[in-house]
C-alpha cells in the first residue's frame, strides 16, 4: 500500500484545500501576477516540440504554459480535483492520475516513456509522503531521456533539507548541475530559503 502524501493528509483535514488552491491562482492571474516564471526557465532548456513531464502538475499551470510554447506535455498528479481543472483549462495536453513515488509510465509497446525535461516545481517534493523523496527522484530520473534534465523547485524552510536532497539525488543517479534561489536564476546563497535545481542522469536508472 502506498504511503499517504502530505498533500493528501492535509486534504483529509481540509476538504476545500484543492478548491482554495485553484481559486488562489485564478485570483493571482486575474490580478496580473506573473505565473509563468517556471515555464520560461524550462522552455529555455528545450528544443521546439519537446516532450515534457510535469510531475505533480496540479492544475496544469506550468505544463499548460509549456504546451502553449509548443511542447508535448504530460502531467501527473494525485489530486483528482486539480487534474479536472487541468483538463478543462488545457485540454490538448495529457493529464494522468499517479503517485510520483511509484511512477512508471509506459507506451503502447510496454516501453517506459521518457522525456526531454521532467519538471517538478511548486514545492512538490515537500508534499510527497514522508521518507519517499528518494523514491520520487529515482522514478523521475527513470523517465528522463539519455540527455534529458530534471528541474525541481522547493522551499528550504520545509522539512526537506538541502543535504538530504543532495543525498537523495546522488542515490537516484542524478548530478545537480546548477542551483539557483529563484526561477529567474539568482544565485543560491547560505541564506536562501528556496532552491531551483537542474539535474541530469549520471548513470542508467532501471
Amino acid at each position: 500500500m502506498e504511503k499517504e502524501t502530505l498533500w493528501q493528509q492535509q486534504a483529509r483535514q481540509d476538504p476545500l484545500q484543492a478548491r482554495n488552491y485553484i481559486d488562489r491562482f485564478a485570483q493571482l492571474r486575474e490580478s496580473g501576477a506573473d505565473l509563468d516564471g517556471e515555464a520560461r526557465f524550462v522552455d529555455a532548456l528545450l528544443p521546439r516540440a519537446a516532450r515534457v513531464l510535469d510531475a505533480g502538475c496540479g492544475t496544469g499551470r506550468v505544463g499548460g504554459a509549456l504546451a502553449a510554447r509548443g511542447h508535448q506535455v504530460t502531467g501527473v498528479d494525485l489530486d483528482a480535483e486539480l487534474l479536472a481543472a487541468a483538463r478543462i483549462d488545457f485540454p490538448a495536453s495529457r493529464w494522468l492520475p499517479g503517485n510520483l513515488a511509484s511512477l512508471d509510465l509506459r507506451d503502447a509497446s510496454g516501453a517506459r516513456e521518457t522525456f526531454d525535461v521532467v519538471v517538478s516545481p511548486g514545492n512538490v517534493l515537500a508534499f510527497v509522503a514522508p521518507g519517499t523523496t528518494g523514491e520520487v527522484l529515482k522514478a523521475l530520473a527513470a523517465h528522463l531521456s539519455p540527455a534529458g534534465r530534471l528541474v525541481v523547485g522547493f522551499s528550504l524552510l520545509r522539512d526537506y533539507a538541502l543535504k538530504v536532497f543532495e543525498a537523495d539525488a546522488a542515490a537516484a543517479g542524478l548530478d545537480i548541475g546548477a542551483r539557483f534561489s529563484t526561477w529567474d536564476m539568482r544565485p543560491l546563497g547560505p541564506d536562501s530559503d528556496f532552491i531551483v535545481a537542474l539535474l541530469q542522469r549520471t548513470q542508467t536508472v532501471n
